[in-house]
């Protein structure tokens, strides 16, 4: 992620969450050595000037020792469905085993069904149950993990 994506990904971030992160919480994940965040773009036809570039979704992730740690995962709400939010699960899990890691983890509210299943079917397991993680809303996070 480039700081001139940061509009667009808040653009995602706020249509996706209820209690959303803040520009300013994205920009330090940027700075810190153990935290990626990487944005899903697609080719499309542009108007007149040619092709141009639309940002669909983006991952944030820390790796930390052999540990890879999904933090946030957005897909813009007219592009999902339609595999972005598996294609950047499976990009930060390629490049978490490329620098050592062998565990991946997440928690998730336990309302996300659509989440939960995306996870499941990447081939993470319920670990743990992290009771009132949501604070705003009184919700449970289940604590998922996968080997790498």
């Amino acid at each position: 992620m480039a700081l001139d994506d940061l509009d667009r990904v808040m653009e995602i971030e706020k249509s996706g969450f209820a209690h959303p992160w803040s520009a300013d919480l994205l920009r330090r994940e940027m700075m810190h050595d153990w935290s990626t965040v990487l944005v899903a773009a697609e080719t499309r036809r542009g108007t007149g000037s040619g092709p141009m570039e639309a940002l669909v979704g983006f991952i944030v992730y820390w790796l930390v020792h052999d540990e890879l740690h999904v933090l946030n995962i957005a897909t813009a709400p007219e592009e999902r469905r339609r595999g972005v939010a598996k294609a950047l699960m499976n990009e930060a899990a390629v490049r978490a085993r490329r620098a050592g890691a062998v565990l991946a983890t997440l928690e998730v509210r336990r309302t996300n069904v659509p989440a939960i299943g995306l996870y499941r079917a990447l081939g993470y397991r319920q670990v743990g149950i992290r009771v009132n993680y949501y604070v705003d809303e009184g919700e449970d996070a289940i604590v998922m993990a996968k080997d790498l």
